[in-house]
């Protein structure tokens, strides 16, 4: 990754072009405040930032639909937010309160909400793909036009349930659309040190399901990418694969010392930064000023500013409750 970032029209109507912007900019503000709140010990556990990556839960979701449903990884509070799920919702299941959208029960990693049909992060690296290829089957069985989208890591590629899903998925023509975000490292592993076969695509091609390969640093192209795959799935009924070549700029997890990339690396990607990169492409097109990329990001910073006084005055969860939901011999 080197250059100089390429000004490429925008070929998306320009309010759908403002929103993704929009979007992106809420995820990098609520990821920042969220490593805030880490680092002053309000929100405890494990915290997987998306920080660098917004292209591509913002752009992948956007081509869907309410009734697709939605599987990701523990690193999806940007999906979560993108699909709809309240930022108050989640930064209150980030404190584990009451008002949280699992209850204050699963914390950074176990996002969940029913009515937007997003049906988790999940702590297990590929743990996702089979209840995503699950959720393909129950919609295809009760005959439902609906496309399940599964986020899941280059790492999870190495896990026997990436090969068992993808293998079902189209033995069964389900329709799932399995949406790789590459973003070359895993948990703290370069690719080329963890898999012999480094084409995420040809692994996709060998279970016969059409495979695309994107940008995952331009939201443009992600979108544009998403929506063809998603469309090809909805009107076959077939799986896909989509690998978006992306970027954490943050370590894996708040606890990862990082000794396994350059600095100059990071600093090197963060110049094709997707924000970076959609604000300046456009200014050109005279689409965005200065003035409104500020009006956004403030709108952004006091939404953020209002989640985390809702999760500060939610209550905790009553101890004669704690053990409801809880299997226990009887």
């Amino acid at each position: 990754m080197s250059g100089v970032i390429p000004l490429k029209p925008v070929n998306l109507p320009r309010e759908l072009a403002l929103k993704l912007l929009t979007d992106m900019v809420r995820i990098r503000r609520f990821e920042e405040a969220c490593a805030r709140l880490y680092g002053d010990g309000r929100i405890r556990g494990f915290l997987h930032l998306y920080i660098g990556e917004e292209a591509v839960a913002v752009g992948a979701i956007r081509a869907l639909t309410p009734q697709d449903a939605i599987v990701a990884t523990y690193r999806e509070h940007g999906h979560a937010l993108t699909r709809g799920v309240s930022a108050n919702a989640i930064m209150a299941e980030m404190f584990g309160k009451q008002t949280g959208c699992s209850h204050g029960r699963g914390g950074s990693m176990h996002l969940f909400d029913a009515a937007t049909r997003f049906y988790g992060g999940n702590a297990i690296v590929g743990g996702g793909l089979p209840l995503a290829t699950g959720l393909a089957l129950a919609d295809k069985l009760q005959q439902k036009h609906a496309v399940t989208a599964c986020f899941f890591g280059e790492g999870a590629m190495a896990e026997g349930a990436f090969h068992e899903s993808l293998n079902l998925a189209a033995l069964w023509q389900l329709p799932v659309v399995f949406f790789c975000e590459n973003n070359l490292y895993a948990m703290g592993t370069a690719l080329a040190r963890s898999e012999s076969q480094t084409d995420l695509c040809a692994k996709a091609a060998a279970y016969q399901l059409p495979a695309l390969r994107v940008d995952g640093m331009d939201v443009v192209a992600v979108h544009e990418a998403a929506r063809t795959a998603v469309q090809t799935v909805r009107d076959t009924g077939k799986p896909y694969f989509v690998e978006f070549q992306t970027y954490r700029f943050r370590a894996h997890s708040m606890f990862d010392a990082e000794l396994y990339r350059d600095k100059a690396e990071v600093e090197e990607w963060k110049k094709h930064g997707p924000i970076h990169n959609l604000t300046g492409r456009l200014k050109v097109m005279a689409w965005l000023t200065e003035e409104d990329f500020q009006t956004i990001d403030a709108e952004a910073l006091r939404e953020v500013d209002a989640a985390i006084a809702f999760a500060e005055a939610s209550p905790w969860e009553p101890v004669e409750t704690l053990t409801r939901d809880v299997y226990a011999a009887p």
